[in-house]
């Protein structure tokens, strides 16, 4: 199997996306946002590490990678860091919103048939 067709489906595995939290330094060199930035946004409340206790290194889950990635975006195009920062959690909300949505007619169609 090609290696790209095997991975260009990614975001539709659910199991693999609930799974991935990765140290600091791989998102660094995923996103291509230096550690220290990330830190700050962490400081800031604008992305959240799943510490498992004091001293241990920052990882993050699929969601703060997303938003690591949106604010970045956001900011090199000229939004200030809280205005990327706002627009960002808006459209998580918006999209969380819509998928909880589907996710109550799904279970809806499911107890009809």
């Amino acid at each position: 199997m090609d290696q790209k067709k095997g991975t260009e489906n990614v975001l539709l595995d659910v199991d693999f996306l609930q799974k991935l939290v990765v140290g600091i330094g791989e998102v660094s060199e995923i996103t291509g946002v230096p550690a220290r930035k990330i830190r700050y946004w962490e400081e800031k409340g604008i992305i959240q590490s799943e510490k498992e206790g004091e001293g241990t290194t920052r990882r993050y889950n699929y969601l703060n990678i997303k938003k690591i990635l949106l604010i970045q975006e956001l900011v090199e195009e000229g939004y200030t860091l809280d205005s990327a920062a706002k627009k960002v959690e808006d459209r998580m909300e918006n999209l969380n919103e819509a998928f909880r949505k589907l996710a109550t007619l799904a279970t809806d169609q499911k107890d009809d048939a």
